[in-house]
């Protein structure tokens, strides 16, 4: 029997303005199935996701619900309310999760916006963390990178070679995790990536080489992009 008992944190709480539309952008259809859905599967479908909480708007809650019963989601055991930022999201969702004192040993925290990340990368980083305590999807940078001052000059060009575009899931040891969170919280910083948490704690954050196509949705060329995906997929191609 393993000895990890993971918790994935599904973090949906956005308010999808980039988007636009009227709808939260987790109700999006991408071939005949919502975003959603698509994310749920991804992570019910890993051998090792032992739980999952969805952190959602409250709005929202209703409706998640019932995907989570029409689709026969056994491991969802919370759908939590969310917070005004990801880091309190993320942090209800941790508070909601089931005798986490007693079962929980790691977190895989992932947007709900990207649906199409592979099971074979959940498992591959997940298998990491249990090596380094954590451990974050992402991908090699393709573009050439600038950083500009506040006239939007370019002052200097890092080293493409040492870039990486970061995905989720990222997961960490429990015990780190919520070391980090307490950290952040007393110095009154807030992240919009919880690898930063657990740097600003001053941990090493290991990247595990992922898919390109793990993409998240944050515009409508991203729904797009995830439908040719979709189909490419369905057609036998391993993207």
């Amino acid at each position: 029997m393993r000895s990890n008992y993971v918790t994935a944190i599904i973090v949906a709480a956005g308010n999808s303005s980039r988007m636009g539309g009227n709808i939260s952008k987790q109700f999006i259809s991408l071939n005949e199935k919502t975003v959603i859905e698509h994310t749920l599967t991804a992570f019910e479908n890993c051998s090792l996701i032992d739980e999952i909480v969805v952190v959602a708007r409250e709005q929202d809650i209703e409706k998640i619900n019932s995907l989570v019963k029409k689709n026969s989601f056994t491991k969802v055991s919370h759908i939590a309310v969310g917070g005004n930022t990801r880091g309190e999201s993320v942090a209800n969702g941790i508070n909601a999760s089931s005798d986490i004192s007693d079962k929980t040993h790691f977190f895989a925290i992932h947007d709900g916006a990207r649906p199409l990340v592979l099971i074979k990368d959940i498992e591959n980083v997940i298998k990491k963390a249990f090596e380094v305590k954590s451990a974050t999807l992402g991908v090699m940078v393709k573009d050439t990178i600038k950083i500009t001052d506040d006239k939007n000059i370019v002052v200097s060009t890092p080293n493409r070679a040492d870039l990486r575009s970061i995905q989720t899931p990222q997961i960490f040891e429990k015990g780190l995790y919520i070391s980090a969170l307490n950290k952040a919280k007393s110095e009154g910083k807030d992240f919009t990536d919880d690898c930063q948490l657990v740097e600003n704690f001053g941990k090493a954050v290991e990247v595990v080489i992922g898919s390109e196509s793990n993409i998240k949705l944050t515009t409508p060329i991203d729904v797009i992009m995830a439908e040719s995906i979709l189909k490419a997929r369905e057609q036998g191609e391993e993207i």
